[in-house]
C-alpha cells in the first residue's frame, strides 16, 4: 500500500469532500443532504479561510479522507478553539490508522499556531468506534451538551 499524503484541500477536491460529507450524514444520521447546498458549502470554505479549512489524505492520486476545521473564539482563554468537523475516512481506508495520522499532524499544526488554545470535536452519542479512536488519541469528553436552533436544515 502506498503511503498517503496529508495536505490542504484545493478546489479540485470539492466533489470528493462533498461526497464524503453526504456519505457521513447517511452513515451517522440516515440523513440525505442536498447535493447543491453541500457542494456550495464546501466551496465556500475553500474560497474564504475565515470559514475554516479542510485537510485531505490522498493515496495514489485519490482523496481517501477529509476533515474540516472551523473556529470558535474563547474569551476565557483569549484564544481560538479549532473544531474538527466533517471527519470522514473512505470505507476501504478505515482501520489503518489514517485518521490518527491526520489528527496528529493537525494537532502539531495547532500547537505551532499562535493563539490556538486546543482542538474540539463532537461525536454522535452512539458512535462507540469513533469515540474509542478519539480517546486513543488523547481526547477527553467535555462536560457540555450541544444544543441548537437551526434556521435552515
Amino acid at each position: 500500500m502506498t503511503p498517503e499524503t496529508i495536505r490542504a484541500a484545493v478546489p479540485a477536491d470539492i466533489d470528493a469532500i462533498a461526497g464524503f460529507n453526504a456519505a457521513m450524514a447517511w452513515e451517522t444520521e440516515q440523513r440525505r443532504l442536498d447535493p447543491a447546498t453541500l457542494r456550495a458549502g464546501v466551496a465556500a470554505v475553500l474560497a474564504d479561510p475565515a470559514h475554516g479549512f479542510y485537510r485531505v489524505a490522498e493515496r495514489d492520486g485519490e482523496v481517501v479522507a477529509c476533515l474540516l476545521v472551523t473556529y470558535e473564539w474563547s474569551d476565557w482563554r483569549n484564544g481560538r478553539w479549532w473544531w474538527l468537523q466533517s471527519v470522514y475516512v473512505a470505507p476501504a481506508a478505515r482501520g489503518q490508522g489514517l485518521f490518527g495520522r491526520m489528527y496528529r499532524a493537525l494537532r502539531d499544526q495547532a500547537r505551532a499556531t499562535p493563539g490556538v488554545c486546543g482542538l474540539r470535536l463532537y461525536v454522535e452519542h452512539d458512535n462507540a468506534r469513533a469515540q474509542a479512536v478519539y480517546a486513543a488519541l488523547g481526547m477527553t469528553p467535555e462536560p457540555y451538551r450541544i444544543l441548537h436552533d437551526p434556521f435552515r436544515d
